[in-house]
């Protein structure tokens, strides 16, 4: 290492130590892992997928849920055109999912909107749509993100959550 600072040269030594330990097939589990036994995938029958994508997937206390579109339970897009219409059934689908999960909107820590061709005056619109989702006291975190397209043509929406579990008992500094 010739002409390399000594700063560099032990960056370049930890880069390839670290580089050494890592496992031949990349940092995922190792071949033959079982599954963790509090890994749950979510997928209810009567609610229409998305190619690819599991509806929600429930490890531990956290709720993770794919992005929820507005198809209704046989595959159909509801509300073409109309962005609150597919605001509702979203929402409605994030709903389910969240229910069959164990969990509510009020459980959400973290909610992403995407919206097709996002102005300004569509936010408002959609919290009209689904109010359990938007409260005024404590809201989940979360952004509205304009995309320029979704999975299927029509679709003007699609939602996606974290939800944490409802605690079983309360903190003994919340109890009076």
């Amino acid at each position: 290492m010739r002409g390399v600072s000594s700063g560099w040269r032990s960056a370049v030594i930890v880069a390839l130590a670290a580089a050494g330990c890592a496992p031949a097939g990349g940092y995922g589990p190792p071949p033959g892992r079982a599954e963790p036994a509090n890994r749950r995938f979510v997928n209810p029958g009567t609610l229409a997928a998305l190619d690819g994508f599991t509806h929600a997937v429930r490890v531990g206390f956290t709720t993770y849920v794919s992005g929820e579109v507005p198809l209704d339970s046989t595959g159909q897009l509801v509300g073409r055109g109309d962005l609150a219409a597919q605001a509702r059934q979203a929402f409605a689908n994030l709903a389910l999912v969240l229910r069959i999960a164990g969990n509510e909107p009020s459980d959400i820590a973290k909610l992403t909107v995407y919206v097709v061709d996002l102005h300004p005056e569509d936010i408002a619109a959609i919290r009209a749509a689904a109010p359990t989702f938007f409260p005024e006291r404590d809201p989940p975190a979360g952004v509205f993100l304009g995309v320029a397209a979704l999975p299927r043509e029509g679709m003007r929406i699609a939602v996606d959550a974290v939800a944490l579990a409802p605690a079983l008992f309360r903190p003994l500094s919340d109890r009076r």
